[in-house]
């Protein structure tokens, strides 16, 4: 792989980083590089089939917004690669692929890398179909989604303050949030009852870098499903505790892995991926995985 296309988000995370000092660092690692900006123009409609692979320097609502593009293209000449310099707030992608460190480090590694297949969820029952790459979730996520539009949280330039706040807010929403009941059903069994939170995991963390889900694999072909009850609603606010304490704990609560799913339940807030979505009514949900519809570089 020698030639590239960058698609950069020059707002992501502290926005620091220049196209000129992208395509530079990117040029000097021996790589061919064309420049789009996912802000300023419409980035979908330039030449992808003269390049080898697609860089995507931003966070996680830049691989969202390029993958919303790839898998709405009914023909693609070819399956492009994504390399991926991460350069958003949380970072859960790129949490989950390992890819951390000096971006000079990663951008060197693509010489000699291999390619991660990365499963993508697909959702039916909602206003309009759609599809997730970390998670989907009802209940205490989508709340916490809602309370930091509300507040104007966003305005938080420094990404660590963002998410220490974060976790702040969502330790007290954890200890005031209603249980709602879900008829949910994970493959041929029913797990139905009342929750404080369901989770379909597709990959490790959600949210402010919250370790849902730590051995999931976004390339194995099943989803993984967290259940908060009543029972574990102390457990969870003392696991968050020490995440703003700065303690890295591990996420001790029972998973359970699907790859279908049918749920119904009685709330109204619901999150696919980092957006938040108010239903009108309750909705029956469908999901299903479909494997391997990406494809990410990971440096060696």
């Amino acid at each position: 792989m020698k030639k590239a296309m960058l698609l950069h988000n020059p707002d992501a995370g502290e926005g620091e980083t220049s196209r000129k000092e992208l395509t530079q660092q990117i040029e000097s690692g021996g790589f061919e590089c064309s420049y789009s900006s996912t802000k300023q123009f419409r980035w979908e409609k330039t030449e992808t089939d003269k390049v080898d692979f697609l860089i995507l320097a931003g966070g996680d609502g830049t691989v969202r917004k390029v993958a919303s593009e790839l898998l709405s293209r009914k023909v693609l000449d070819k399956k492009l690669p994504l390399g991926l310099l991460p350069f958003g707030t949380a970072n859960n992608i790129a949490r989950t692929l390992g890819l951390h460190g000096p971006i000079d480090k990663l951008i060197k590694g693509w010489h000699n890398a291999s390619v991660k297949r990365f499963d993508v969820g697909t959702i039916e029952g909602l206003e309009k179909d759609t599809f997730f790459l970390e998670s989907f979730g009802y209940g205490l996520f989508p709340k916490l989604m809602k309370e930091m539009e509300d507040k104007d949280y966003d305005s938080i330039e420094d990404p660590k303050k963002k998410l220490q706040v974060a976790l702040e807010v969502l330790k007290d929403l954890i200890l005031e949030v209603p249980l709602k009941r879900c008829d949910l059903r994970l493959d041929d069994t029913d797990y139905s009852g009342e929750f404080l939170l369901i989770e379909v995991m597709n990959i490790r963390s959600i949210g402010p870098n919250l370790g849902l889900a730590p051995e999931a694999d976004p390339g194995d072909g099943e989803f993984d499903v967290v259940l908060i009850t009543e029972k574990q609603r102390k457990h969870l606010a003392g696991y968050v505790q020490k995440k703003i304490e700065g303690v890295d704990v591990p996420f001790d609560f029972p998973l359970l892995k699907a790859k279908r799913l049918k749920m119904r339940w009685d709330g109204r807030h619901v999150h696919v991926d980092d957006e938040y979505y108010k239903l009108k009514n309750p909705a029956s949900i469908r999901i299903e995985i479909r494997e391997g519809l990406l494809d990410f570089v990971i440096p060696r």
